[in-house]
């Protein structure tokens, strides 16, 4: 069963459980009128936007002890904090071992598999022509462990095209629908501190994601912290890192989406909103389809059978081309 994911930002309110049901109260009504709840083991994700909200301590335990994640934005509504659960898995002694001993050789094919999943999943949000033919050959050059940086080149590429009229025209063709964005190609950068809009949303959509990815790795009985490529000594999300890069096209087109076809000009509740959807995304992975924060579930799977025998292939999750064509 797909967990749920819950937003609170509107309004202030108080976080309890009762009966394993996750009481949202509002702090301006009368106590039991206008509650929602939500049974704790169907909670995936918890974003909470509101600086008044509040919590008893069981709320919290609970949504931990049934696997949820609680996430907390700070001033700028973007997430400032993750509580994640404890591993509770029967073999996660042996598979943090697995992660502490696997290879320098391993790990760069590893590495070498999740860029060019990340480059053909960019390649795919772009209409057919000469970009998206470029950014695939560019994947089928990737290296053991990308010596020559692929990434960060088809990253150039990839992003000078997303915003361009042929990308915002094959949006309109397929929706019917395409709203005047007020920016082209030249004037978007993406930039991780930007506080444009659509950086905004980016950074948003990423910050979420990663926590999805963070609660799968817990899961699985890893720990988060030891990654394949991402090694800061003051990160503890490095294997986050690691496997939610092939998975940013998949935020990146919601929010193109939002932007050129709803008009969304600002982090607001509805945009939010629009963003969260993502989690619930039909994707494909390893011959399956399904909602992409199941698929993530999948795909760390096949990183653990990876760690044993990387002919396995890791399973990324991709969303079809926007329009037909070699599939990433």
């Amino acid at each position: 069963m797909i967990k749920r994911t819950v937003e609170i930002s509107q309004k202030p309110a108080h976080l309890s459980v009762r009966l394993d049901q996750l009481l949202i109260q509002p702090h301006d009504v009368p106590e039991g009128v206008g509650t929602s709840s939500i049974p704790c083991e169907d909670l995936g994700i918890l974003v909470v936007d509101h600086s008044q909200c509040t919590y008893s301590h069981h709320a919290l335990a609970r949504i931990a002890e049934h696997g949820g994640v609680l996430v907390v934005c700070g001033r700028d509504h973007l997430p400032a904090a993750v509580l994640l659960p404890l591993a509770d898995h029967n073999e996660v002694v042996w598979r943090i071992n697995d992660q502490l001993g696997v290879s320098r050789p391993l790990r760069k094919q590893l590495w070498r598999q999740i860029v060019q999943a990340k480059i053909r999943a960019q390649a795919g949000n772009l209409p057919r022509g000469d970009t998206r033919s470029r950014l695939l050959e560019m994947a089928r050059d990737v290296r053991s462990g990308d010596p020559t940086n692929m990434e960060a080149q088809a990253a150039k590429v990839y992003w000078s095209a997303w915003l361009a009229a042929e990308a915002i025209e094959g949006v309109a063709r397929k929706t019917e629908k395409c709203q005047p964005t007020g920016m082209d190609a030249q004037r978007f950068r993406r930039d991780p501190d930007g506080t444009d809009p659509l950086n905004v949303m980016l950074n948003y959509g990423y910050a979420v994601l990663r926590a999805s990815v963070a609660r799968a790795i817990i899961g699985a009985g890893l720990l988060p912290a030891i990654g394949i490529h991402h090694s800061s000594r003051s990160n503890p999300f490095c294997l986050a890192d690691d496997l939610v890069e092939p998975l940013r096209p998949i935020v990146d087109r919601r929010v193109r989406q939002l932007y050129v076809i709803h008009a969304r000009r600002e982090l607001n509740q509805p945009t939010k909103a629009g963003i969260l959807q993502v989690l619930g995304e039909p994707v494909a992975t390893g011959g399956e389809t399904g909602p992409l924060m199941v698929a993530v579930q999948r795909m760390v799977v096949s990183f653990l059978k990876c760690l044993r025998d990387v002919t396995d292939g890791l399973c990324v999750p991709m969303l079809p081309p926007i329009e037909g064509g070699e599939a990433p």
